[in-house]
């Protein structure tokens, strides 16, 4: 961005998807010269929907602000790329309703073949069942039994339904 001749520069971290842009708002509430330019790498770093940009955009044109997208190669002072940033943002909110409908088919799919999401189960009902009798007869602590199947007591409480544990089994 340097390289564009920018005064100063703002990383987002927020995704684009949120209306609250804890760098980005502040940014294009406080530009304050009519003149100034707002650089971006692309134009789906400053809105996510065709509506967001274009409102965007046009207050920024209002008060005397361009914007220079530098992927997309659009300088909005003219008429002329303000037609291609509508466009591009029309396509851009295209291909994002493109890839949520791919996901949620794609979901849908999964669970309908039995596939569960996430994250791999760190013990198996039979681990489960194990530990829990080891904690049952009383010999071990929750935190040895934890260790011996390599997971946390954290982990251990959590895949073993807490009424199930009796209340004589120590616990650390």
């Amino acid at each position: 961005m340097s390289a564009a001749g920018c005064e100063k520069l703002v990383v987002e971290k927020a995704s684009g998807t949120r209306a609250d842009r804890p760098e980005l708002n502040p940014l294009l509430r406080d530009m304050p010269r009519e003149g100034d330019t707002l650089v971006i790498r692309k134009l789906d770093r400053l809105a996510r929907s065709l509506k967001q940009l274009i409102e965007t955009a046009s207050d920024l044109k209002a008060r005397g602000i361009g914007v220079v997208s530098l992927t997309d190669a659009i300088d909005t002072s003219s008429p002329g790329a303000m037609l291609v940033l509508h466009m591009l943002g029309a396509i851009a909110e295209f291909e994002r309703a493109l890839i949520r409908e791919r996901t949620i088919a794609g979901l849908a799919e999964a669970k309908r073949k039995g596939t569960r999401g996430g994250r791999p189960r760190r013990l198996s009902k039979k681990n489960a069942t194990a530990a829990k009798a080891l904690l049952a007869h009383g010999n071990l602590t929750a935190r040895e039994v934890a260790s011996r199947f390599g997971v946390s007591k954290a982990t251990l409480y959590r895949h073993i339904k807490s009424g199930a544990l009796q209340a004589s089994a120590p616990h650390d």
